[in-house]
């Protein structure tokens, strides 16, 4: 299980991605965050400094934390990097264990691909 700061970085994050939170907007703050999370400011605070250091929101002097203009473009590229390397890297070794070759699996992912594509829109 991730720790409870990584959890709530990645909850900001999804927030961001699906636009609850807008660029430029203010963030909750460490003490609401903690409340919402049941957990001590301090872990809060540091699920939120994982975004500052990556730039995804950034901090207005006394007024609090923000998001950036490009936090999501930063997210998916991060996610992109991260954990789709890790997902990919693991449905090769199993569709290798499976004996199932390279143009059947591009296959079954293009397919699914699309039929999630179409069910979003």
């Amino acid at each position: 299980m991730k720790p409870i700061y990584v959890q709530i970085s990645e909850w900001l994050e999804n927030e961001i991605l699906n636009e609850s939170i807008s660029a430029d907007e203010k963030i909750y703050s460490q003490y609401q965050l903690a409340e919402m999370f049941n957990v001590n400011p301090a872990t809060a605070g540091k699920g939120i400094n994982l975004l500052a250091d990556d730039n995804v929101l950034y901090k207005k002097r006394g007024l609090g934390m923000f998001v950036a203009a490009d936090a999501r473009k930063i997210i998916l590229g991060k996610r992109k990097s991260s954990k789709l390397h890790s997902l990919v890297t693991e449905l090769a070794q199993e569709a290798i264990q499976l004996q199932v070759e390279e143009e059947e699996l591009v296959t079954m992912i293009r397919d699914m691909h699309q039929r999630i594509k179409e069910e979003q829109s």
